[in-house]
């Protein structure tokens, strides 16, 4: 995986069609820079089609343990029956890499950010998984089921643990300014900033903005180079060695103007990006349906009940007590450390605000002294966090073993209780105070639509390190958006958050 290379230098003002523009500069030609923009579409190209064959080699592999996993717990020992089982084990990881390429796993749409990837694994696991299953009845052949059993699941559920891991690896190198996609922003000054400042607080999402193209008569003054206005989109981008443009919504960009634009840039395999007006809503929502020739944007209503629910109910209540039964050592081991810190009781018990407004009661490990409500008031002018929350970095409040605590969010493990209860999910919106709830803005209350959970996306994201604007914008679009995939994908999240420790205090 490549570096992206030297920045390029500022643009200077110039004159278009329309007259002198002033503040609107343009970029030097391309041959001002040390890398013309054939170069980096190559290097980008290159660090694709590694990853993705990363992701190939990775796949056979799974594949093939998998297949010796089951051999290996099936059959003891190599008879005449079970070398028919060892040819499936061999031809295992073909089939599953086959079944996911159906299932397009491999398409880089779905790839690098989102659930699309994890929920097109599955999909293709369970394909495989279907075709064993009917091949069997139709051919009428003797088929093991400890061993379809054991190999399709293993390879399924590491498929997706596999494939999550190389996504951090990615988003890592990300963060350190590698493995980028160069992009040229299309808009108006006040959408380009929003956007540019988004990108670059989740650069994750490995769209680099290097430079802008605004409406002529604009001030330009959007904080990045400007290459030139509507009509120079495509200049823009070989000036820039872009290969991304990003067009945002604005009445000058009509249809036939963003036809004309993907025609310019089809030929230097540029992607073209535009960007819906629908904020933090998931494309699993949205349908495009022609009608009479005009293609109209369906937008679907949020799942907050049915069967889906149902399920994430049952997931969570028996996830919730088969994880108490797995980690009653460490429950038991911080009720100890607990006692031994600080007198007071074990546990902490708040009254906070569930789906639909209805009252419960949390339970969490004691992590502050007993007279921390006592003293609230004389902290209040320390708080560090802007909206409705309260936080202190150093809250004298907290004891020594509740920092730690705090710190890997062990002081949450008795929540599981709340979910084993139905009062919480594992996922979801972080469960708010009476008091907060009293502040709430009428958009804010849809946060209560569902359960809050023990984990969800503004934990993920930076946990107490956000603003409050940022956390309901994550809880909103966690309500909004929700599907299994996504507590999935949150779930594993929250692992590698708890590691790092950023945002818990």
């Amino acid at each position: 995986m490549e570096d992206r290379g030297n920045r390029r230098p500022a643009p200077r003002p110039h004159r278009s069609g329309a007259g002198l523009v002033e503040s609107i500069p343009v970029a030097p030609p391309i041959s001002a820079y040390p890398y013309p923009e054939q170069l980096h579409r190559w290097r980008t190209r290159r660090w694709e089609t590694r990853y993705l064959a990363s992701l190939i080699a990775t796949d056979l592999l799974v594949g093939l343990g998998a297949g010796a996993l089951a051999f290996e717990l099936r059959f003891s020992a190599l008879t005449a029956y079970s070398r028919v089982y060892l040819i499936f084990s061999l031809l295992l990881p073909v089939a599953l890499v086959a079944c996911l390429a159906l299932a397009r796993a491999y398409d880089k749409r779905f790839l690098y950010v989102g659930t699309d990837e994890y929920e097109r694994v599955i999909r293709g696991g369970l394909a495989l998984i279907a075709a064993a299953a009917i091949g069997s009845y139709a051919l009428e052949l003797p088929t093991a089921r400890s061993y379809v059993l054991v190999a399709l699941p293993a390879a399924i559920a590491t498929l997706v643990v596999t494939r999550f891991a190389m996504r951090k690896r990615l988003h890592t190198l990300r963060e350190n300014g590698r493995c980028l996609r160069r992009v040229i922003v299309v808009g108006h000054e006040l959408a380009v900033v929003a956007v540019t400042r988004q990108l670059r607080r989740e650069q994750f999402h490995g769209l680099d903005v290097v430079g802008a193209c605004v409406p002529v008569g604009g001030d330009g003054q959007v904080g990045i180079p400007v290459y030139g206005t509507f009509e120079q989109v495509a200049e823009a981008v070989h000036s820039a060695g872009a290969d991304t443009v990003i067009v945002l919504s604005c009445p000058e960009l009509d249809g036939e103007r963003l036809r004309r634009l993907a025609w310019q840039l089809e030929g230097g395999d540029i992607d073209l990006i535009v960007a819906s007006a629908l904020v933090d809503v998931a494309g699993g929502r949205t349908t495009i349906r022609p009608v009479d020739g005009l293609p109209m944007l369906h937008v679907e209503h949020p799942r907050l009940a049915g069967g889906s629910r149902i399920i994430k109910d049952a997931v969570d209540r028996i996830g919730a007590l088969l994880l108490v039964a797995a980690l009653a050592p460490l429950f038991l081991a911080v009720v100890v450390k607990v006692r031994m810190d600080s007198p007071g009781p074990i546990l902490f018990r708040q009254v906070r605000v569930g789906r639909d407004g209805r009252e419960f009661r949390i339970f969490k490990f004691r992590t502050m002294h007993t007279d921390a409500e006592a003293r609230l008031a004389e902290l209040k002018h320390l708080n560090e966090h802007d909206g409705v929350l309260f936080k202190i970095r150093d809250d004298p409040r907290v004891t020594p073993v509740g920092r730690w605590l705090r710190r890997f969010s062990l002081d949450e493990l008795p929540q599981l209780f709340n979910v084993a209860l139905g009062q919480m999910s594992l996922v979801g919106p972080r469960p708010p105070l009476p008091e907060e709830v009293a502040m709430y803005a009428d958009d804010v209350r849809r946060r209560l639509a569902v359960k809050p959970g023990m984990t969800g996306l503004w934990q993920v994201s930076g946990r107490s390190d956000l603003s409050w604007e940022e956390a309901v914008r994550l809880d909103l679009r966690y309500v909004e958006n929700w599907s299994l995939s996504l507590d999935l994908v949150i779930l594993l999240r929250t692992l590698t958050a708890v590691v790092r420790s950023s945002g818990a205090y």
